[in-house]
C-alpha cells in the first residue's frame, strides 16, 4: 500500500437486521475512504447508522445483524470475506476499538489488571506472565493513569468515568493498531475531562500515525477533532467533506439542523452577536430557516427573565458532610457541599455548573430534602426546608418537582406512561379518577406527545420521548419550581434542542422557576439567566450568564468555557 492509497475503503456497504417481518435495512450504500494518520468523524443522531457502520467494519454486529452488500477493504483485503479466525487476527491487532459506555464495556467482577492482561494475551503482545504484567502497566501509563501498578488491582466501579474511559483507550491502542474506531468515547463525561481525554488520544494516535474513525452526535466536537466529516441520516451519508467547510457552510438540510441544534455552536453565535453589539434576534435571524435553532431558545429565555423578582429559592451557608466508611467501624468525614449560598428569583433559571463531584447534584438533593442538611438554611418561598414536618414537606414537594438525568432509569419499566404521569396525582390525592385522567392528557399535550403513548411502556419510547414523559410527570402537580438534574446531557443534540425548546416555552407559559444542573456551559448559555459555578463543594463564581461568558472571574470557569467543543473553531456566524 502506497501513501496515496487509502488504509480503509468502504464501498456500497449495506447492513440489515433480521426481524419477524424480514430484514430491516440499517446502513444503505455507504462509501468513504480513510488514509493513514487521518481522523474522520461520523456524525448523526441515534439510529442514523453510524455505530452500525463502525461495527460492520470489524464484523462485530449483534446476532441479528449482517452485511448484505458492499465491500470493506483494509489494506486491500476485503474484511467481509475473511473467516472468523482471520478476522480475529485483524481485530485488536490492526484495528482497535474504544466502545461507547465504559461501565458496560468493562466486566464489573474482574479487576482492571485482568482485563488489560487478557487483551495483551489475546493479541499476542507478550508471552510470559511477567511480560504480560509489565506490558499491562505500560498500557495504563500510556493511557495517562498514574500509579498504574496499584490501579491494576482495582475494579471498574472504583474508577471515575474518565479513568474508565482511559482504560478502554489504553486497551484499544495497546497493540498500536493502524486504525482505531472510537465510538462516542466521551459522551458521558464532563467537558473538561472530555477535553483532556481527547487531547491525550490525539497525542497517542499522532505518535503512532494511527488513523481514527471518531463517532459522535456533536458536530462541534467532531469538527474540532477531525479533518473530515461524514454526516449520516437513516443509514445513508447525506454530506461529507472537510470538517470546517461543512461546519461553516452546511448544504444538506439535516446537517443544517445538526449545526443549529449543537449547544456549543449556538453559544458561539450568541457570543459573536454580542461582540458585534447585535441582539439575540439578529443571531437567530442568521439561522432562521433551520428548525430547532437554540438561539431562539436563548432569545425567549432573555425575554422572560426577571431581574427584580423576589427569590423563591435561597441557600444560606448550606453544608453537607457525609461519613465515608473506611472498613470496619471507622469512618471519615467528606464535605460534599461547603457553605454554599445563592438565590433563584421567581420565574427565572439558575444553572448550577461544575464537574462531576463538585456538589451540584447533592445541593439539589438537599433542596428536595432527599438528603438532610448538616448546617445552614434552605428557604423555599420563605420557609425553612430543614424545619418542615412530614405533612408540610409533602405539601412543599407538590410545588417542587424533579426531572432526573436518566429518563430510562427514573421511569418504572413495569408502569405504562399513563400510570407514570398520574403517579404524583395519586400520591398527593389530587382530584378524582376522571380529573386525574384529564390532567394527564393535558400535560401530555403540553410536552407535545400524542395520546397514543399513554398505553405504551418506557422501553417502547425514544430517549427524547422518555425525557418528555419525565417532564410531563414533573408538571402534573402544577409545580412552581422544577429541579432539572443533567436533564439533557444524555440526549442527542437534536433531541436535546427539542427538550430545551420545550422547557423555555413551558417557563414562558407557566411562569416556572428552574434549578438547572449541568456540567455543560454551552447548554447554560441558551437556557439560563444566572449561573453559580461550583468546584469541590464550594461556590467559586456567581453572576448572570452574560457576565460569566464575557468576563469569567476564576481560572476554573475559564477552563470550563475553553472546554466547550468547537470553542476555538472559526465559525461563520
Amino acid at each position: 500500500m502506497t501513501a496515496l492509497e487509502p488504509l480503509l475503503k468502504v464501498e456500497d456497504l449495506e447492513v440489515a437486521f433480521k426481524t419477524q417481518d424480514g430484514f430491516v435495512p440499517a446502513v444503505r450504500g455507504v462509501n468513504f475512504d480513510i488514509y493513514p494518520g487521518e481522523t474522520v468523524a461520523i456524525v448523526g443522531e441515534s439510529g442514523s447508522g453510524k455505530s452500525t457502520t463502525a461495527l460492520a467494519i470489524i464484523n462485530l454486529l449483534p446476532g441479528s445483524g449482517s452485511i448484505t452488500g458492499g465491500r470493506v477493504l483494509f489494506e486491500g483485503r476485503d474484511l467481509t470475506q475473511l473467516s472468523r479466525r482471520e478476522m480475529e487476527a485483524v481485530r485488536g491487532r490492526e484495528i482497535g476499538l474504544v466502545p461507547q459506555d465504559p461501565m458496560n464495556s468493562l466486566n464489573p467482577v474482574h479487576r482492571i489488571g485482568f482485563q488489560v492482561e487478557e487483551t495483551i494475551r489475546a493479541n499476542g503482545l507478550a508471552g510470559s506472565r511477567r511480560e504480560v504484567r509489565k506490558r499491562a502497566i505500560q498500557v495504563l501509563q500510556e493511557a495517562g493513569l498514574s500509579d498504574a501498578h496499584e490501579r491494576l488491582r482495582q475494579f471498574p466501579h472504583e474508577f471515575s468515568g474518565g479513568m474508565r474511559q482511559r482504560v478502554l483507550i489504553g486497551i484499544g491502542l495497546s497493540s498500536h493498531p493502524k486504525l482505531l474506531i472510537a465510538d462516542e468515547p466521551t459522551s458521558a463525561l464532563d467537558v473538561t475531562v472530555q477535553k483532556k481525554i481527547l487531547d491525550h488520544l490525539e497525542t497517542l494516535t499522532n505518535e503512532s500515525n494511527t488513523a481514527v474513525i471518531f463517532i459522535t452526535h456533536d458536530l462541534g466536537l467532531a469538527a474540532e477533532r477531525a479533518e473530515n466529516l461524514v454526516v449520516m441520516n437513516r443509514g445513508r451519508i447525506v454530506e461529507s467533506g472537510p470538517a470546517l467547510e461543512i461546519l461553516q457552510d452546511p448544504r444538506h438540510p439535516y446537517t443544517q439542523r445538526l449545526v443549529a441544534a449543537a449547544p456549543s455552536l449556538a453559544s458561539k453565535r450568541i457570543r459573536s452577536a454580542a461582540a458585534r453589539g447585535d441582539s439575540l434576534a439578529t443571531a437567530e435571524a442568521a439561522t432562521s430557516e433551520r428548525s430547532l435553532d437554540l438561539v431562539s431558545v436563548a432569545e425567549r429565555t432573555a425575554e422572560t427573565s426577571s431581574e427584580s423578582a423576589e427569590p423563591v429559592i435561597e441557600f444560606r451557608d448550606v453544608t453537607k458532610v457525609f461519613k465515608i466508611r473506611t472498613g470496619g467501624p471507622r469512618s471519615i468525614p467528606f464535605t460534599a457541599v461547603d457553605k454554599v449560598s445563592f438565590q433563584v428569583p421567581r420565574g427565572s433559571t439558575m444553572a448550577l455548573v461544575g464537574e462531576s463531584g463538585s456538589g451540584k447534584s447533592t445541593a439539589a438533593k438537599l433542596l428536595l430534602r432527599l438528603e438532610d442538611i448538616t448546617s445552614g438554611t434552605i428557604l423555599v418561598e420563605g420557609k425553612d426546608v430543614g424545619a418542615l414536618g412530614k405533612q408540610e414537606l409533602l405539601q412543599l414537594r407538590s410545588k417542587m418537582q424533579p426531572v432526573f438525568q436518566d429518563p430510562y432509569g427514573s421511569l418504572d419499566p413495569l408502569h405504562n406512561i399513563g400510570n407514570t404521569i398520574a403517579e404524583p396525582l395519586n400520591v398527593h390525592r389530587v382530584g378524582d379518577a376522571a380529573s386525574r385522567k384529564a390532567r394527564v392528557r393535558e400535560v401530555l399535550e403540553q410536552v407535545a406527545l400524542p395520546e397514543s403513548v399513554l398505553t405504551r411502556y418506557p422501553n417502547e419510547l425514544s430517549g427524547g420521548q422518555r425525557q418528555r414523559v419525565a417532564i410531563a410527570r414533573a408538571l402534573a402537580l402544577k409545580p412552581e419550581i422544577v429541579v432539572l438534574d443533567e436533564a439533557v446531557s444524555a440526549l442527542d443534540v437534536l433531541v436535546q434542542a427539542q427538550v430545551l425548546n420545550l422547557l423555555a416555552e413551558l417557563q414562558a407559559e407557566l411562569g416556572l422557576t428552574y434549578l438547572f444542573i449541568t456540567h455543560d456551559l454551552a447548554v447554560v448559555r441558551v437556557i439560563a439567566d444566572h449561573v453559580t459555578v461550583m468546584q469541590r463543594g464550594r461556590v467559586v463564581e456567581q453572576a448572570s450568564v452574560s457576565e460569566v461568558f464575557d468576563n469569567p472571574k476564576t481560572e476554573y470557569t475559564r477552563e470550563l468555557l475553553a472546554a466547550i467543543p468547537g470553542a476555538d473553531i472559526p465559525l461563520a456566524v
